[in-house]
């Protein structure tokens, strides 16, 4: 039963925590004048992406690299099939070229660079400095043709932006700062609470601390993702939707394995490179025609999305 309390504890904390920082970063994104398509992908999806960072870090410095691993691995199944489905069943997705062009492709090269480096059964602190310094040149190449293009105004998001913040200048950028901050601060108290209540559970339960991080962690720390993308689709802003999950994607191989590898060597369970690696690259490539039929997601295909997650999860929890 305490188990079960810190982990929903956690859950809570991660919610209001990734609320907060998902907030104060697309602020800050705003304020910096990119679009919204480019704070889906770099600034919200880094922010919705924390709580992975901090309980993987946290997991592998307490002895656990499967939760670490599982839980990478899970979110990225998740974002792709479960929110991204989502977001299209609430409202259909149009497509924008950059995304076939560009952000698709590297989220898929980073699955598959996973998966080869993964291949020997550990990600050492050399392939997690690889991963990381692909993540800002890809980072800094966004931001780059994003000024370049120039185009960007921001629009209704931005006048509403800095009406909720009091106006432009230095007060909206403190504002946005501290909500950051605090943001961080409830993610890193949350993730403490539910790596730790998933492990007790784990080892109580009898199931593998892989199988925990790829189910109840994943799904736990992608919340930041599921909110933003629904609430993206709901309004219409199908840019910042679809961004979010696959910078987010990208964001937990490149940047949470990276981080958390050059910390610690990530020991990489047999099952998921057996299983879950060739998931999450079938998944992928899944979303490509999806995308590039009609330039749009449906509310069919995401049906078809989220089926797919749910067959997943059938065969993850019975072992077949």
């Amino acid at each position: 039963m305490a188990s079960i309390v810190l982990i929903l504890f956690g859950f809570l904390l991660l919610g209001g925590g990734g609320e907060l920082l998902v907030r104060g970063a697309s602020s800050l994104g705003l304020l910096a004048r990119l679009t919204p398509a480019v704070v889906g992908l770099t600034v919200v999806a880094m922010g919705t992406s924390m709580p992975e960072l901090v309980v993987s870090v946290n997991a592998a410095l307490r002895g656990s690299p499967a939760l670490a691993v599982g839980n990478v691995v899970g979110s990225n199944i998740f974002n792709v099939a479960a929110i991204l489905g989502i977001a299209a069943l609430i409202a259909p997705l149009r497509i924008q070229g950059n995304s076939l062009r560009l952000e698709w492709p590297v989220m898929f090269l980073a699955a598959f660079q996973l998966h080869l480096l993964a291949r020997d059964g550990i990600v050492d602190r050399l392939e997690g400095g690889f991963l990381f310094v692909a993540l800002i040149i890809f980072t800094a190449y966004v931001v780059y043709m994003a000024r370049r293009s120039a185009a960007a105004p921001v629009g209704e998001e931005y006048a509403e932006t800095m009406n909720v913040l009091g106006g432009e200048g230095a007060r909206a950028w403190v504002l946005s700062g501290l909500a950051v901050l605090a943001g961080m601060g409830l993610l890193m108290v949350g993730a403490s609470f539910l790596v730790e209540g998933a492990v007790d559970l784990a080892r109580a339960a009898g199931v593998s601390e892989t199988v925990i991080g790829l189910t109840v962690v994943a799904a736990g720390t992608s919340l930041p993702e599921l909110a933003a993308s629904a609430i993206a689709s709901w309004r219409g802003r199908d840019d910042m939707a679809v961004a979010n999950v696959i910078g987010s994607s990208i964001f937990n191989v490149l940047g949470i394995l990276g981080i958390t590898a050059l910390i610690h060597p990530l020991p990489v369970p047999p099952e998921i490179l057996a299983r879950d690696n060739w998931w999450m690259l079938g998944l992928s490539l899944l979303l490509w025609p999806l995308m590039r039929r009609g330039m749009r997601v449906t509310r069919l295909e995401g049906g078809i999305l989220v089926g797919a997650f749910l067959v997943y999860l059938g065969v993850l929890l019975t072992g077949t």
